[in-house]
């Protein structure tokens, strides 16, 4: 994901990274060639056979606009739906982690420092199965050695680390370190931990209807290769300018949609995943105070110009 510091109107004109532009060049390029050929033909055929008028096409861009507006907002409510879930990962964690160190009626540093890397290691066993990327690289410095055997051969990892941390906390109520008060304080952010893993791969599985993408798609693509036709008539040498105006807004808006509409990709435009789990990390680190704890990665903080997770 690319953060950037607020730039002015003018900067942002010319901003690349992180546009989908450099990707929609290629077939600007077509729009283009195509308005071109439109004047010739308009220009040297005596009987012109495309006349189509613009009516057709502003009866049809209306009815695109529509389409499109509800692709993006789905889109849009699905990425945002993923960064709700991460900001729960993180606020839930940090509730976890108070608890582990305040609740224990005699605490065992060695103990808590076990739960709490544990915790960090959820968060990016959890990064790594929604996208589909190895996790056991990043999490051996991070689990015991006896979860990380497990781990390492589950199918479901941060399920996995969530049981664990589940049976961590039996042990200690079974040792006398927790009360029953204390244990039902803990399950309740553990079972909201549950929460958020199910919904981030209910997300990740569950992409909008690949019918309703295709229709969008070919009708948006079929409208920009008849639209210089339609407007040759009236915009006549400012056909291209006109035409490419439009098809730029039209593939843009399904460039993004498609973009976002898996928020935990590597995409340009996706969730910071990497730098929310260093979040997550940096939060357990401070809480632990502990010189013994892992060192917490170094903590994200955007560059003048721009950031790519």
């Amino acid at each position: 994901m690319i953060i950037r510091p607020k730039l002015n109107w003018f900067r942002l004109l010319f901003v690349w990274r992180g546009s989908v532009l450099p990707q929609l060049l290629p077939r600007l390029g077509l729009i283009f060639a195509l308005s071109v050929a439109a004047i010739f033909m308009h220009d040297h055929m005596r009987h012109y056979p495309i006349g189509l008028g613009t009516p057709p096409f502003a009866l049809v861009g209306i009815a695109l606009a529509v389409f499109l507006g509800f692709r993006n907002s789905a889109s849009y409510e699905r990425w945002w739906e993923g960064r709700k879930l991460w900001g729960a990962l993180l606020n839930t964690s940090r509730a976890l982690a108070q608890q582990v160190l305040s609740l224990p009626e005699r605490r065992d540093p060695a103990q808590s420092r076990r739960f709490l890397a544990a915790l960090g290691g959820l968060a990016h066993a959890l990064r790594h199965q929604l996208r589909g990327t190895d996790a056991l690289s990043d999490l051996s410095s991070r689990l015991p050695a006896d979860l990380h055997a497990r781990v390492a051969a589950a199918k479901y990892r941060p399920a996995l680390i969530l049981l664990w941390l589940g049976e961590w906390v039996a042990d200690r109520k079974r040792e006398g370190t927790f009360d029953g008060y204390a244990v039902l304080a803990i399950q309740h952010n553990l079972n909201a931990l549950s929460d958020v893993i199910g919904g981030c791969e209910r997300i990740a599985s569950t992409p909008l209807p690949f019918s309703y993408s295709v229709m969008i798609h070919r009708t948006i693509y079929l409208f920009c290769v008849m639209l210089p036709f339609g407007l040759v008539d009236g915009a006549g040498v400012l056909t291209p300018l006109f035409a490419l105006l439009v098809a730029y807004a039209f593939m843009a808006l399904e460039a993004i949609a498609a973009q976002i509409e898996d928020p935990f990709g590597l995409e340009e435009n996706d969730l910071a995943l990497n730098a929310m789990c260093d979040m997550i990390e940096v939060a357990l680190h401070d809480m632990a105070a502990d010189p013994d704890f892992p060192l917490a990665p170094k903590p994200f903080t955007p560059s003048r110009d721009f950031i790519l997770d």
